[in-house]
């Protein structure tokens, strides 16, 4: 197959974009660099050409819900448009668990990707999928007080961002499914465990601790809604055992 990769260097997409070569694809990474630009087109019909499906992993880092859902919109429609023009035959996109009824922050976002994949005219592949092991790097590093760490109250099950690249490359190389089967990690936990964990691991002697932040995006983390329900599909990969994997790299 000939698979297209929106984000391909992100968290998720080196994943994707390694499963793929694995697996014995063709692959076709989309970015600025090799002229391709999701929120204006450019360059997408021309890079799809003779493509059997486009997996997007693409994200932008804000917490406003008015930039994610522009973000979301605009590069959706503009994959979208170019897949049509250029025949794909199948759109993969990746989302979020739990996030119905959760119309805030970037998770509006998302819920704007979903309906502009679902209304797109491309047949279509979602993947809701936990967040991701890698998530309590990412709380370290925005969470950073001074000397301490300030972590937002939250029950999670995080999973390996290179399981869920390779379940989207297992997605793509099937046909559309509409919505697939939500994909979790193995294991309950709170966030502030995984960010103490992780500031173990790698060697760091910082204080975390636990805040609780108000507003509906940070409800539903603590409620644990986000965490998906008792059908999704299980990952293998614990957090212990990503922190000891070359997967995992220290700050």
């Amino acid at each position: 197959m000939r698979i297209a990769i929106a984000g391909a260097t992100g968290t998720v997409g080196r994943h994707v974009l390694a499963a793929a070569r694995r697996r014995g694809h063709e692959t076709v990474p989309l970015s600025r660099a090799s002229g391709q630009d999701v929120t204006t087109g450019e360059g997408l019909a021309a890079a799809l050409a003779g493509a059997d499906a486009l997996i997007d992993v693409t994200s932008v880092e804000t917490l406003s819900a008015k930039v994610a859902v522009d973000f979301f919109e605009r590069a959706t429609e503009r994959m979208l448009a170019a897949e049509q023009a250029a025949g794909v035959p199948h759109h993969v996109a990746l989302s979020i668990v739990g996030i119905d009824g959760v119309d805030a922050s970037y998770y509006s976002g998302k819920l704007a990707q979903e309906r502009s994949v679902a209304a797109g005219g491309v047949p279509w592949t979602v993947l809701r999928a936990a967040q991701f092991h890698e998530f309590a790097g990412q709380v370290m590093r925005r969470g950073s007080v001074g000397p301490l760490v300030a972590v937002p109250r939250a029950l999670v099950r995080t999973v390996a961002a290179r399981e869920v690249g390779e379940r989207l490359v297992e997605l793509a190389e099937g046909g559309p499914l509409g919505r697939a089967r939500d994909l979790v990690g193995p294991e309950d936990a709170r966030l502030i465990d995984l960010v103490r964990r992780r500031l173990r691991a790698d060697g760091i002697r910082r204080p975390a601790f636990e805040v609780a932040l108000p507003g509906l995006y940070w409800r539903s983390m603590a409620s644990g809604a986000l965490r998906g329900g008792a059908e999704a599909q299980r990952g293998a990969i614990t957090f212990d055992e990503w922190l000891r994997s070359p997967n995992h790299t220290a700050p």
